[in-house]
């Protein structure tokens, strides 16, 4: 198996969501607060995903990476751009996509929708 980025996730996790449903899929949005890997709609429910890929368990799952700063990142990234697509009138939500390699050596994601909610940071 060749070298595993982020990136790779990234490129994997983004293939993954469409073969899944996920339609109109950006990726790396920046603001001045952060990052977002991958944000898509699923059906009619716009999702900011960020994506954890972690070559092994020896720390823990991937997903338990997306720790409460980096949500909050995540958040406020959020509200960056949907004040500047002038979004009002879609639901949304924030998905972690799992990516580790699996026993067949090939990668493995895993999707956890609605993986922490935005209303947990108001301050």
């Amino acid at each position: 198996m060749s070298i595993l980025t982020g990136k790779t996730a990234e490129k994997f996790a983004s293939s993954f969501l469409k073969k899944n449903g996920f339609k109109d899929i950006k990726l790396n949005y920046r603001s001045k607060f952060g990052e977002i890997d991958i944000i898509a709609c699923d059906r009619d429910v716009l999702c900011f995903i960020e994506v954890k890929f972690r070559k092994n368990r020896n720390y823990g799952l991937p997903e338990e990476f997306v720790d409460i700063k980096k949500q909050k990142k995540i958040v406020k990234t959020a509200l960056c751009y949907i004040a500047e697509k002038k979004i009002d009138d879609m639901n949304f939500r924030f998905d972690v996509v799992a990516v580790e390699p699996g026993e067949n050596g090939k990668l493995n994601a895993r999707l956890i929708k609605n993986a922490f909610e935005a209303s947990l940071y108001d301050n």
